[in-house]
């Protein structure tokens, strides 16, 4: 809700507008939506209020730590049985989380564990923003290896395509923004909206004059590949995607990231990273970072990730053409870090005996 509407809600349960925004400051800048911690609020009105105004929407099925807790793979149920993932991570000089926009993927990228499970529907902006809000609260409480911190990043890169489920995200962002009681009040040049390629979509968030970054997963330079890799490729082209991106940087001044899986004797041809160059290098200079991702594999799956000294080739190509490039610090792997591996799982468990006879 935003704040108007918050008070709305308040009046007609028949309380004052101002007990929303007591609410507000508990939920976004207290991170709690425990009534019984909101002890400026009538004890007699408490769990009426929490309870009508923040309704439990997530329930946390599994955590998985690695990097030696400092990162947090989680596992949760909606309220409808549909299962989402995050990830929490942090580093030496920031905190991140990976958020969850749908649950599964109507995309249906190969390569991608969550797109192999299809689309099961759109989150609500409120089942996004509480994914944040108890990541923040982990981060602050030192659920984290390390100790207390702050929650500094949100990327859309958790289950689903974002442009996909636009207006739930862009509330999802707002809320984020917004400072305390509207909204969480994070610098939204530390949000990230990926996307794989809604051209129409990327036009409306550069009008909507929120500056967050603009992540593109392009995986291929080329038409020919990228209509296998990203079936949404069919629809609208590299040529297109680039464009849009550019306009992006453009309208915003923020600079695009071009994400890359690097795939092994797939994609990451040292010829296609001359290409990738070449079509970026095409738009202009100093619009775009590229980020080649080491592919993070699923199981029993024919794609892998590159070779050490292919990968090393590929960047060297990128930045010998001028492309600012850096290789993104994959966590979670042994943690089933490809996102979707955990729900999928959870849904469909494998067969007693299966991971025994693996090791066999």
């Amino acid at each position: 809700m935003t704040t108007a509407e918050r008070a709305a809600a308040a009046v007609e349960l028949g309380l004052p507008a101002f007990r929303a925004d007591q609410v507000s400051r508990h939920y976004f800048d207290h991170l709690t939506r425990d009534p019984q911690e909101m002890t400026d609020l009538p004890a007699a009105a408490r769990d009426q209020i929490a309870g009508t105004l923040l309704p439990e929407l997530v329930t946390k099925v599994r955590d998985l730590q690695a990097d030696r807790g400092a990162t947090v793979k989680s596992l949760w149920r909606l309220f409808d049985g549909a299962m989402v993932e995050s990830v929490l991570m942090r580093y030496a000089d920031r905190t991140t989380l990976c958020v969850s926009s749908q649950a599964g993927c109507g995309m249906a990228c190969p390569f991608c564990a969550t797109g192999q499970q299809g689309l099961t529907r759109n989150l609500s902006t409120a089942e996004i923003v509480e994914q944040v809000r108890l990541a923040a609260k982990a981060s602050r409480d030192g659920d984290l290896a390390g100790g207390p911190t702050h929650l500094r990043n949100v990327v859309f890169m958790g289950m689903g395509e974002p442009m996909a489920n636009y207006k739930a995200v862009i509330g999802a962002v707002r809320r984020m923004v917004e400072p305390a009681p509207a909204g969480l009040g994070l610098s939204a040049r530390h949000v990230t909206v990926s996307t794989v390629g809604l051209v129409p979509a990327i036009d409306k968030l550069a009008k909507e004059g929120i500056p967050v970054t603009l992540a593109v997963s392009l995986h291929a330079p080329d038409d020919g590949l990228r209509d296998e890799l990203i079936p949404i490729n069919s629809r609208w082209k590299v040529g297109e995607l680039l464009d849009a991106a550019r306009r992006y940087f453009e309208a915003t001044g923020r600079r695009v990231s071009i994400e890359y899986a690097l795939i092994k004797d797939m994609n990451d041809h040292a010829w296609r990273a001359q290409l990738l160059a070449d079509e970026l290098n095409a738009r202009g200079r100093g619009w775009v970072h590229v980020n080649p991702i080491p592919l993070n594999p699923t199981p029993g799956s024919v794609w892998t990730a590159s070779e050490r000294e292919v990968e090393a080739e590929f960047v060297d190509t990128l930045r010998r053409a001028g492309i600012p490039t850096t290789v993104r610090d994959t966590r979670g792997s042994d943690i089933d870090g490809a996102c979707g591996q955990l729900a999928a799982e959870v849904l469909d468990p494998p067969r007693a005996g299966t991971k025994e006879q693996e090791q066999e």
